[in-house]
């Protein structure tokens, strides 16, 4: 009989865990669950739609992306194409100014030395635009006329024997050296001092 009260307990204790359990579900109202609630059928479709809504929307978005890798490789393009532009711009004064000069100096004046000095200040007014263009584009001169010798930015023709300057000195410039910002654009051409 000892046996027969642990299995009323069991049961009793059974029963009373299936109790807890009902507390803790939520209470559901039959008249809602039935709206809530959709048939397997109608739940696969309505999943079918949503996941072909969703494909659409990936279709679109993977369109505007390959459309818009195309837009920015074609303005890299022209970018690059026309990139030369701005300096082009600032050179076509100074081809103006040159034509002018040749032009002034094709009219044959009388007087051969005033047309002279015509054409030699419409030249500096020409040198002056073209150095200021380059200027506005962070190109600089090297001074190099009574510097020291320096090979990285100067390149030696020949050296000269010279009281005045010492050795391994710049003499004169056969040609101007030019730096781009900070990197050498064209090294100096140079004639260097041997000394006395």
């Amino acid at each position: 009989m000892g046996e027969r009260v642990s299995e009323k307990k069991s049961e009793k204790e059974i029963l009373e865990d299936i109790e807890s359990i009902g507390e803790d579900l939520p209470e559901v109202d039959e008249a809602q669950s039935g709206e809530e609630e959709l048939e397997p059928v109608d739940e696969l479709e309505a999943l079918q739609e949503e996941l072909g809504e969703q494909k659409d929307q990936v279709m679109r978005i993977a369109a505007e992306f390959e459309n818009y890798k195309k837009r920015m490789m074609r303005e890299k393009s022209n970018a690059l194409k026309y990139a030369g532009e701005p300096i082009l711009r600032e050179i076509l004064p100074v081809v103006d100014n040159l034509e002018r000069a040749v032009a002034q100096g094709e009219t044959g004046d009388a007087d051969t030395e005033q047309a002279l000095a015509s054409l030699l200040e419409g030249v500096q007014l020409t040198l002056k635009s073209l150095l200021a263009s380059l200027e506005k584009f962070e190109v600089t001169s090297i001074s190099s006329v009574g510097e020291p010798f320096d090979p990285v930015n100067q390149e030696a023709l020949t050296m000269e024997a010279s009281d005045s300057i010492p050795v391994n000195h710049v003499i004169n410039e056969f040609e101007k050296g030019y730096l781009y910002k900070d990197r050498l654009l064209r090294a100096a051409k140079v004639i260097v001092s041997s000394g006395a």
